[in-house]
């Protein structure tokens, strides 16, 4: 049986520290418990992460960036916005299912607690998001599928708090529920146009 190279052992330790983050939380995980559910001695996470803040940036900016790949890939695939929001709720309610939280709204509940890079990772985090969402929700509007008086910064923010919100909902009730497309549209105060819901 073949050992696990560097790349090997590097790419489960961010898996491994991913959970912990959306599970137990930045704060509650220790490198004790991540050499326990890897397999491997501390010394050795400290060798791939000299620090817990180095750690925390490489999964982030690894989680983004296959969100960000995600979010293309959804606007490819899919033409309206009903759609397109419908797969960005299931991508991002996808761990729920698995008894995990939003890896930003876990984040952001400790926002206090983290370094000051972390922090501001966090920030573009969410920002990343609401963008793609407003852009989605504007491309929307110039196809007549939603109004076009809404405004799509403010929808966008409330999309988001609302999914953030029921994802912690979920979490904490442990029932799996997800929340769909055409909910969001309308917590969010949009009437899609006739031409949408078909």
């Amino acid at each position: 049986m073949a050992r696990p190279t560097h790349s090997d052992t590097r790419d489960s330790l961010m898996r491994t520290a991913e959970s912990l983050l959306r599970s137990k939380g930045y704060a509650a995980f220790s490198y004790a418990d991540l050499a326990e559910a890897v397999g491997i001695r501390k010394a050795s996470i400290h060798h791939h992460f000299p620090a817990k803040e180095d750690l925390g940036l490489a999964v982030v900016q690894a989680y983004v960036e296959r969100m960000v790949q995600s979010y293309d890939d959804i606007c490819h695939r899919h033409s309206s916005v009903e759609v397109r929001l419908a797969a960005f709720a299931d991508w991002f309610m996808a761990g729920a299912k698995e008894g995990r939280l939003p890896l930003c709204g876990a984040l952001a509940a400790e926002m206090a607690v983290l370094p000051l890079r972390l922090q501001a990772l966090t920030r573009n985090f969410f920002r990343i998001q609401l963008q793609w969402l407003q852009k989605v929700l504007d491309e929307g509007a110039a196809l007549q599928e939603i109004p076009a008086h809404i405004d799509t910064e403010v929808c966008s923010r409330q999309i988001l708090s609302l999914l953030e919100g029921s994802s912690f909902v979920d979490w904490a009730l442990d029932d799996r529920k997800t929340v769909d497309a055409r909910t969001l549209l309308c917590l969010a105060g949009i009437s899609p146009a006739p031409r949408a819901l078909h």
